[in-house]
């Protein structure tokens, strides 16, 4: 068994575990290549954001688990893992993780619905007569 280095991240209801080894780049994500499985240009660049910031893209393999919530949320929860994984893998890698802004974890989420009113704040339309 390889050695590897594992993080969870997490965003709206999505989960993702990533586990990071040393290798050549290749990224999978729920067994499937992740340009496969995150089917927009968008979600794909935003998972790699933390390689390209570190310049680590062909340095290690990246196993993903993630289950929950929809396509955007899923992306960012293993953007969040992949950057915890690189600083268990190298602290050095830290300062422009955190100066980017990667290792925060996104706690907006959909506001709850109230009794009374059609979503979160729309009210039904006020008849006079």
């Amino acid at each position: 068994m390889t050695e590897y280095v594992e993080a969870i991240g997490r965003r709206k209801e999505a989960s993702a575990r990533v586990r990071l080894y040393p290798g050549t780049g290749e990224i999978v994500v729920n067994d499937k290549p992740a340009n496969v499985y995150f089917g927009r240009a968008l979600d794909q660049m935003i998972l790699r954001q933390p390689l390209s910031l570190t310049g680590t893209e062909a340095s290690f393999n990246i196993s993903v688990k993630v289950h929950g919530g929809g396509e955007g949320g899923q992306a960012s929860a293993v953007r969040l893992g992949i950057a915890r994984a690189l600083i268990e893998q190298d602290a050095n890698l830290r300062p422009p993780l955190k100066a980017a802004g990667f290792l925060t974890r996104d706690a907006r989420a959909k506001e709850r619905k109230k009794p009374g009113l059609k979503r979160a704040r729309k009210a039904p339309q006020y008849t006079k007569r």
